[in-house]
């Protein structure tokens, strides 16, 4: 039994051709999913949980790009209900707010790849074909954003909870609001 799982696992990495793209960004997901289909491959989009469960239990995709923040459902819970479904899914994370925590905690779920916004079909496409040239051992440490690039993406995230508030970010972030807006005026850090 063991033997068969491990043999679908490994056809399943070989070449996904099928795709459920959960985000719920509308504009994104169905771009992707347009971008995936112009490419000759299935594609189906949900924009939360209960609809990536439905579509998998309908159409058995082989691989799932799941965005990490979405109302509700965190997309590492997605993540790993449509595996407990289908364990030979392969699963991309994907997410404008990174940190080495989720990533960790993305790949110990079963995550193949853990991808940062924004990037393009091609790029997505790519991440599953690493995993189906590895062991995927690497996942994480390829994608493992920089410490100034966690920072910058921190610095983001409260900025964009603040509503822009510069002062209310400072404040919330421990800096002195000139300090902030030193840090803001700089473009973010690559990879």
């Amino acid at each position: 039994m063991a033997l068969e799982k491990e043999h679908a696992r490994h056809e399943a990495a070989r070449s996904p051709r099928s795709f459920l793209v959960v985000d719920d960004d509308a504009i994104f997901r169905d771009r992707l999913v347009k971008a995936l289909i112009a490419r000759g491959l299935q594609a189906y989009g949900a924009s939360n949980a209960v609809e990536a469960l439905s579509i998998t239990a309908r159409v058995h995709p082989q691989a799932a790009v799941i965005d990490l923040r979405m109302p509700g459902t965190s997309g590492l819970d997605v993540a790993r209900d449509l595996l407990a479904r289908q364990p030979t899914m392969q699963v991309v994370i994907l997410t404008g707010y990174g940190s080495i925590a989720t990533a960790v905690e993305a790949v110990r779920r079963g995550v193949i790849n853990y991808l940062q916004k924004p990037l393009d079909a091609d790029q997505i496409l790519a991440a599953f074909d690493k995993e189906s040239d590895s062991s995927g051992d690497n996942a994480t440490t390829e994608t493992t954003p920089s410490l100034a690039r966690v920072e910058w993406e921190h610095i983001q995230r409260v900025l964009t909870d603040c509503e822009g508030n510069i002062s209310l970010a400072a404040r919330r972030l421990g800096l002195h609001r000139r300090s902030l807006q030193r840090k803001l005026s700089k473009l973010p850090p690559l990879e």
